[in-house]
């Protein structure tokens, strides 16, 4: 099942902008994870790829429904003492979920936990969707199959975060419909225990773009990416399992992203939905 964690945050002393960075925002996952089992952090923090969890940047805005919103993905002062502030960690594998349960269940809110010099307190977790929060979710993987459409031939994307993708052995800002579906397509195969074979891509056309390009010196050297909007449609003869198989998948964005740097806040992608067509 993979789960879409947001945890509410309460610093005790302003954070500065360089502990805010995607690498430090990691090192504080892999210390939660290691404070309830230090093998599996040592596990994750040495895995060189494809690592079963996502994270967001640190976001002080709170965060409603809309169709296009952008989140925070660097900050240029720092976040004052006492600022509600909120974090999403998601989580792709089944056994993950289970092996930080103790964490979940056994959390002290009076407990600081450190980014930096700074002491946080995780005041609480959410863990389904809320009014004002479109990022909380968990759905069992053979959920997110069986509710998945095989009618609806629009697949929409909102990017949060600047999102780019690895082609070969150089980045691409474009999100072209191979570098979207066969990232989640990958990511699906591997963990939800759901085979979907090597999708036909060639009835999967761009309708509406409205993207920008974005830098964020949050790394070692300049990230690009894009954010916006993206919207495929399906058109012609379409088998109706294809059709359920891509809409499976763009479900699943919400939980494994897009592109490169997921783990450090980048990539940040939900479905949003946008008129039908049945062309």
């Amino acid at each position: 099942m993979p789960h879409s964690l947001i945890l509410n945050l309460l610093p005790l002393s302003p954070v500065s902008p360089g502990y805010l960075t995607g690498r430090h925002l990691h090192a504080l996952f892999l210390t939660l994870v290691s404070s309830v089992d230090k093998e599996l952090g040592n596990y994750l923090h040495e895995a060189a790829a494809d690592k079963a969890f996502t994270l967001s940047p640190l976001q002080t805005k709170k965060c409603p429904f809309k169709k296009h919103h952008f989140l925070q993905w660097e900050h240029s002062q720092p976040i004052p003492e006492h600022t509600l502030c909120w974090w999403r960690i998601t989580l792709l594998d089944d056994s993950l979920f289970g092996k930080l349960t103790q964490l979940w269940l056994n959390l002290n809110p009076s407990k600081p936990w450190h980014l930096g010099p700074t002491d946080l307190l995780i005041t609480k977790i959410l863990g389904t969707p809320q009014v004002d929060m479109p990022w909380a979710n968990a759905c069992d993987y053979s959920q997110l199959y069986d509710r998945a459409s095989d009618t609806n031939r629009a697949i929409a994307f909102s990017l949060a975060t600047p999102t780019s993708f690895r082609q070969g052995k150089f980045d691409s800002v474009l999100p072209t419909r191979e570098c979207v579906f066969n990232r989640l397509l990958t990511r699906w195969n591997k963990y939800s225990g759901i085979e979907i074979s090597p999708l036909s891509l060639d009835a999967l056309f761009p309708s509406f773009v409205n993207i920008k390009t974005e830098v964020t010196s949050n790394y070692h050297s300049n990230f690009i990416g894009v954010v916006g909007e993206v919207t495929y449609r399906i058109l012609g003869d379409v088998e109706p399992l294809a059709i359920k198989q891509i809409n499976a998948l763009a479900d699943f964005a919400l939980y494994c992203g897009l592109g490169r740097k997921t783990p450090m806040g980048m990539g940040m992608t939900r479905r949003i939905f946008v008129k039908n067509s049945q062309d």
